[in-house]
């Protein structure tokens, strides 16, 4: 097993009501067509989100245009980010950034070579022998993923400390002119951000002292026929969203017999489960996730309270959905589950085991 040390998101700038959001996204993605407009306008009220963080100032996305120019920007701001993400995970988490053996960095927003992660080496005083792994296209279940690889990199390590880095600049991808509905969609739902996490292996001394959740299993699975329903299509302009309305359903047909099966290997079922862990992917599929499991409804409060904060960082959100629900106090020795859906139709489930907390 492998343990969580901390977990902390980073948010660029100050929040944004999502109703100014609107104002100034509206012209930029309908241009003089009223009618799409107005529905832009009612697709964001009824996103779930309240506020948003955005990369740039609202006023300055007019001028962006070129994939070139916006992908500049994920690597200049987004660097900066991840920093201050990292940072304060490391903070929290009581580890020198010299002590860091393995680092993976998941992003879908933006590429580099060197990549993200390469930058942040030099910026925090990690090692110069320090092994990296920069993943891009798992998208929302990027954090999930994340977690897990590490947990399996871990367990063939169990003294190495590693750090699983998320960023996230979705406010970049936006495509002037594009009133298709899938965009329209993401013009409201996606917001920016990173998160990082601090984990260390089952010989670790910092995770045998340590009150963080311990990572006792996970499970990838992808849905055949579903590649077409979420994802990117990249071309000159950057990154087009691809959103299928359908999702929902696959999730809600789905979800069930996964976490199901994730959770038998352990003598368990979902009524075990005390606290859920779902990316905020936004209200139709968090209400799929709890309508499949037949969850109370408070259970997904923490992905509802990150959905209207932050709105769904993609990779990054289920790690700030983590940082919420640790501070909730989870019932010691419970179990508790993270779920993130992404491209592929694929989800990434993770079976955690909550322990006491200091006091």
């Amino acid at each position: 097993m492998s343990r969580v040390l901390a977990v902390a998101s980073a948010l660029p700038g100050p929040g944004h009501d999502q109703a100014t959001i609107s104002e100034v996204v509206a012209p930029l993605v309908t241009g003089s067509d009223a009618g799409a407009a107005r529905l832009l306008r009612r697709v964001h009220a009824a996103s779930g989100v309240a506020t948003r963080h955005l990369a740039l100032a609202p006023e300055e996305y007019a001028d962006i245009r070129d994939f070139g120019q916006a992908n500049d920007l994920y690597l200049r701001v987004g660097t900066d980010l991840a920093e201050r993400a990292v940072r304060e995970a490391l903070a929290r988490a009581g580890v020198h950034a010299a002590d860091v053996d393995f680092v993976l960095l998941t992003s879908v927003t933006g590429i580099g070579a060197p990549s993200v992660d390469a930058a942040l080496v030099g910026r925090l005083g990690m090692r110069d022998d320090v092994k990296r792994l920069p993943s891009f296209g798992l998208g929302c279940a990027g954090g999930a993923a994340g977690l897990a690889r590490v947990h399996d990199y871990l367990v063939g390590h169990p003294h190495d400390t590693a750090l699983l880095v998320c960023l996230e600049l979705c406010s970049l991808t936006l495509q002037h002119a594009d009133s298709d509905p899938a965009a329209l969609v993401a013009s409201g739902l996606f917001g920016d951000g990173a998160a990082a996490a601090v984990l260390v292996g089952s010989a670790h001394l910092a995770g045998l002292a340590s009150h963080g959740p311990r990572i006792e299993a996970t499970r990838s699975r992808l849905y055949p026929g579903t590649s077409g329903d979420l994802g990117w299509r990249i071309g000159a302009s950057g990154f087009r969203i691809v959103l299928s309305a359908e999702l929902p359903d696959v999730v809600r047909s789905e979800v069930a017999g996964d976490v199901k099966s994730l959770l038998a290997g352990h003598g368990l079922d979902p009524q075990d489960v005390t606290r859920w862990v779902v990316h905020a992917g936004g209200p139709r599929i968090l209400d799929a996730v709890e309508g499949a499991l037949d969850l109370p409804p408070d259970a997904l409060g923490a992905s509802r309270e990150s959905l209207a904060a932050v709105g769904n960082l993609s990779s990054a959100s289920v790690l700030d959905v983590l940082d919420r629900t640790l501070r909730t106090d989870p019932p010691p020795d419970s179990p508790g589950v993270v779920l993130a859906f992404g491209p592929g139709v694929g989800l990434e489930s993770v079976l955690l085991r909550w322990s006491p907390t200091e006091g």
